[in-house]
């Protein structure tokens, strides 16, 4: 795979995550109380497939920083492990969200009932992003893969993921903004982070056109 393939690939695979994350986030926000067991069946399966084009997004910016610039392949392989953990966290915690719900008689919050997925999704996932966007920003920064803003914009959100990690010392209020499970350590980290991936994959995407070699054939439509 050459470097415009590999930006390609990377900025489609960024592009359809963050469209899967933007469509689920609502879905939490939908229902005062317990929500249907369609409805949370059907958030979690869109973020299931938000996080199978995330692996995809992962192992392809690990190819491009490869093909970018041989000497920060470390920061690509960084960057690649922590997006794969962060995806295999948040995976089981929706599987056991989704077990919760599937073997109940009655309609449950697993958000609030569910609470071994509080650090999951909560301490431990903005740890492991804020890892995740620390590796990318500097591998974008030293490579010059993409314009200034998307290397100073993973740093800052790596740090708003970081100022979320202590959340775990202040409760189980889903509806407070700062708590194990509340909805700025989750939803609204989650919201910031597919318009930030979309933004990123739609960079990249392009930086792939601009990039194509002079006589190569134009891109169909």
């Amino acid at each position: 795979m050459n470097e415009t393939d590999a930006r390609r690939l990377t900025g489609l695979a960024g592009i359809a995550t963050a469209a899967a994350l933007i469509v689920e986030v609502p879905l939490y926000f939908i229902y005062s109380g317990p929500p249907p067991d369609s409805n949370v069946l059907a958030r979690l399966l869109i973020g299931v497939l938000a996080l199978a084009f995330l692996i995809v997004f992962v192992t392809a910016f690990r190819e491009l920083v490869k093909r970018a610039s041989p000497a920060y392949e470390w920061v690509g392989t960084m960057a690649f492990a922590a997006g794969l953990v962060y995806a295999t966290i948040t995976l089981v915690s929706s599987g056991l969200e989704a077990g919760a719900v599937i073997a109940t008689d009655h309609p449950i919050d697993p958000t609030i009932t569910v609470d071994g997925t509080y650090i999951l999704y909560g301490s431990i996932g903005r740890l492991m992003l804020a890892l995740f966007l620390t590796a990318v920003g500097y591998g974008i920064s030293r490579t010059n893969l993409l314009p200034r803003w998307t290397g100073r914009s993973a740093f800052v959100l790596a740090g708003v993921n970081l100022a979320f990690v202590p959340s775990l010392f202040f409760g189980n209020t889903a509806a407070h903004l700062y708590a194990a499970n509340g909805w700025g350590t989750t939803a609204l980290m989650g919201a910031i982070l597919s318009y930030w991936i979309l933004a990123l994959g739609i960079s990249l995407y392009r930086s792939a056109t601009r990039r194509a070699p002079a006589g190569s054939p134009a891109p169909r439509h």
